[in-house]
């Protein structure tokens, strides 16, 4: 039997109702790691009437003094050193902890039988806003919020962040104060954000203060730099080529914080360009818009070992069998604050995309020689999906945080009824957690699975790259290597690029080196380590010939060491990973190649 194939011209389409199950058993599972971590806004009860003023002190003080701050309140910036992003968030008071700039001395105790200040909280106030019981939480009625600091940020942009309005209770023990101050932080709009609390014009009401210290919002949200095997259109490996991207927006576009931005990647025969708008605040409501535009002249490679392809042009040996590709097209996405710290967003998708590739091609897998399936629609073809994301996110910085969680589920649909030439469906469910460690270093968890059931396009699939380090990640959906994984435990993951399926557990130790106040403000070290696995229904149903016992189970580990950099412009990684696997390793599949 002839090892060569005509390759079909379009996919086949499964049943859907799998995926549609599996989409609802992901959010469903999301909705149970995240609920106890959500501090949802609940509404407050009328507060009963204060009681009666207290007789007025001997004399005011000039300045008054502030009333407690709330569980996640902190000083005012401005009486603060100069605030540093970065870690240096977590210098601030603990939670409830008592601000030494507003104690008095530790030895000028008060009379004994003083009273308080006639317009200072009292006890008995703060219990009338509770239940009644000695226990009850202590609760303010805010009078107002006075915004400071924002020289470039319209106020209003400030307190769309947050949770609280003129005449809401401050509930001391709310987690909404302390994720409204990382919210704030993960804008990347400002380098420091404190919450104070001043006495208002009456026993019981207070001021909330958020003292701001802005920060450059022209940044470089990414920039990508190496070195890549890959090979020429005909196939034939090539000495390393290299790539590089850059990724700039203006986060904080006029103050009105809105994300105006574009990205670029190349490479020898590659050009991905991205440009992208997002208004947390569309038309002034409470509703996020986004727009996304992509173009993408790509190609990807394929074939294992000994490959061989028919084309009109040559018939001759290469090494790789080449797709060529072009991708047009953008997003739009709507989406909301479920709190201050979950959002659910909707996009829709759709993309023109334009292939070309060999007629018929095969290569070694394992031992046997099997045909090549591109897993994309020769000429041109549609792609059109739906897809709804869920998003928490408590970290208390965007870069280089120390505590808290990132968590997302997502759903993604390609449906004929769309318009969609490719039917399939996706759910990835992705989640981190960071510690902070009695001596100030950083750990960090990580987990994330992914599946799809359908005839997706090859780059909507996973690839191998994306979760082992040694390899250089897709930079903006192109693929620039064409090397197979390390396979450092010798199984059938070395015969894998694309797969259905996909996942990793990992986990990440930082040290602070470097804390600042200009244009860098923090530098870590970080090593990272995993295991992963990425794989297809065939190595499921049709496993490669060659290996056996746990050699059948694609996975492999993973690992980096670099530097963690938070500046002015952005944040940056150094990493080395990639480098070190162009060291030579034995770690060839029992094809070779």
């Amino acid at each position: 039997m002839s090892a060569l194939r005509v390759v079909s011209h379009r996919v086949k389409s499964p049943p859907v109702e799998p995926g549609t199950r599996l989409l609802v058993a992901v959010f469903a599972l999301l909705a149970l790691v995240i609920s106890p971590s959500i501090g949802w806004s609940q509404p407050a009860p009328a507060p009963a009437p204060a009681a009666p003023p207290g007789p007025a002190p001997a004399a005011a003080p000039e300045t008054p003094a502030a009333a407690a701050p709330p569980a996640a309140a902190a000083p005012p910036a401005e009486a603060a050193p100069a605030p540093e992003p970065a870690g240096e968030a977590r210098d601030a008071p603990e939670a409830g902890a008592p601000d030494p700039r507003r104690e008095p001395a530790p030895n000028a105790a008060p009379p004994e039988n003083a009273a308080p200040p006639a317009d200072e909280p009292r006890a008995s106030d703060v219990r009338a806003a509770g239940d009644g019981s000695e226990g009850a939480a202590l609760r303010y009625t805010l009078e107002r919020i006075v915004v400071r600091g924002n020289q470039r940020t319209h106020e209003r942009v400030v307190l769309r962040y947050l949770p609280f309005k003129p005449g809401s209770l401050i509930d001391a023990d709310n987690p909404e104060i302390r994720l409204a101050r990382f919210r704030l932080l993960g804008t990347g709009f400002f380098k420091d954000v404190q919450f104070s609390l001043e006495k208002g014009s009456d026993r019981g009401m207070v001021i909330l203060v958020v003292d701001l210290v802005e920060r450059n919002t022209i940044v470089l949200n990414d920039v990508w730099m190496g070195v890549a095997a890959d090979a020429d259109n005909e196939g034939q490996s090539r000495p390393l080529t290299a790539y590089a991207g850059l990724d700039v927006a203006e986060t904080n576009l006029f103050g009105m914080g809105v994300t105006l931005g574009g990205a670029m990647a190349v490479a020898e025969g590659q050009l991905a360009l991205r440009a992208r708008f997002l208004d947390p605040g569309f038309l002034g409501s409470t509703w996020m818009t986004s727009a996304t535009f992509l173009y993408n002249d790509a190609r990807d490679f394929f074939g294992n070992a000994q490959v061989r392809y028919s084309d009109p042009e040559t018939d001759e040996r290469t090494d790789y069998a080449v797709v060529r590709y072009n991708r047009l097209g953008g997003a739009l996405g709507v989406g909301r604050d479920l709190s201050s710290a979950l959002q659910l967003w909707f996009h829709y998708r759709l993309e023109n995309v334009d292939a070309s590739y060999p007629l018929q091609a095969s290569h070694v897998r394992g031992d046997n020689v099997e045909p090549i399936d591109f897993d994309i629609i020769r000429g041109q073809s549609w792609l059109s999906t739906l897809r709804a994301t869920l998003q928490l996110d408590t970290r208390d910085h965007p870069f280089l945080p120390t505590t808290g969680w990132f968590l997302s589920a997502t759903g993604e649909l390609g449906m004929p009824w769309l318009g969609s030439d490719y039917t399939y469906q996706r759910s990835d469910i992705h989640a981190s957690h960071w510690w902070e460690l009695p001596w100030q270093h950083v750990v960090r968890l990580e987990l994330f699975g992914g599946a799809i059931s359908g005839d997706a396009p090859f780059f909507e699939q996973y690839y191998v790259g994306d979760f082992s380090d040694f390899l250089p990640s897709r930079i903006l959906g192109v693929n620039f290597d064409r090397r197979p994984p390390p396979n450092f435990l010798g199984t059938q993951i070395v015969e894998v690029r694309y797969g259905e399926f996909a996942a990793k557990i990992g986990a990440e130790y930082r040290l602070p080196l470097y804390r600042g106040h200009r244009s860098i403000f923090g530098i870590d070290l970080f090593g990272s380590g995993g295991l992963y696995s990425v794989f297809g229904q065939r190595e499921i149903d049709s496993p490669a010939s060659g290996y056996s016992g746990a050699e059948l189970i694609p996975v492999d580990l993973t690992a980096n060491v670099g530097f963690r950099m938070d500046t002015a412009a952005g944040g940056f990684v150094f990493a080395f990973s990639n480098v070190l696997y162009f060291i030579p390793v034995e770690t060839e599949g029992p094809a070779g190649e």
